[in-house]
């Protein structure tokens, strides 16, 4: 049986809530930041493209295959962003991390780390999950320290792997964390932080 994926998952830090339609016009004032969709198969500034993301993220949890959630900073109330828990396959045990965006005001705050925790404990504590992916566009140089800093290992790049929206065609670095690596990587990446129930 598949579980609920309509779940909010909470730290001192961090909120995360699930995404719903209403969430759209608040989530459009950070998604008109241009410059977050450098690297992006889509770009939410452009008009009913955030509608489209919103609408199908939604489908794609109510099918099982998604736990979509929009950030919210607790220090500041606010909405930050977005992020999946994604492509969950539960016949082979995994799931990726990725489809996260948050705004300027946010980027460099621990906020992005925070959320990592939180998603990495969900899927590997509460969903099972045995390995947990993150990819990132060879270019994006600080998404890929982000995701090294948190104790994921580097499998390899797939060529001329995505079209970005603006017809660029991306080669795409792999990563994951399996469950058999968490307990460490919890302890070693992780200190301090705390998953509320």
């Amino acid at each position: 049986m598949i579980p609920d994926l309509n779940i909010s998952l909470e730290s001192e830090r961090t909120l995360l809530r699930p995404l719903t339609k209403d969430d759209e016009k608040e989530l459009q004032e950070i998604a008109n930041e241009e410059s977050l969709w450098i690297y992006g198969t889509s770009d939410l500034s452009r008009p009913g493209e955030l509608k489209r993301y919103i609408a199908t993220g939604i489908a794609d949890r109510n099918c099982g295959v998604c736990a979509i959630w929009v950030v919210i900073d607790k220090r500041t109330g606010k909405i930050a962003g977005c992020t999946r828990l994604s492509e969950i396959s539960w016949k082979d045990e995994r799931g990726q991390i990725g489809w996260t965006w948050i705004g300027s005001d946010f980027q460099g705050s621990g906020l992005n780390r925070d959320m990592k925790f939180l998603i990495l404990s969900y899927g590997f504590e509460t969903l099972g999950l045995n390995r947990i992916e993150l990819k990132a566009d060879e270019r994006n140089h600080r998404s890929r320290q982000a995701i090294l800093g948190i104790g994921a290992t580097r499998e390899g790049v797939l060529r001329k792997h995505i079209k970005l929206h603006d017809g660029y065609i991306r080669n795409t670095v792999y990563y994951s964390i399996l469950r058999t690596e968490w307990e460490t990587i919890k302890e070693q990446y992780f200190t301090n932080f705390i998953m509320y129930e």
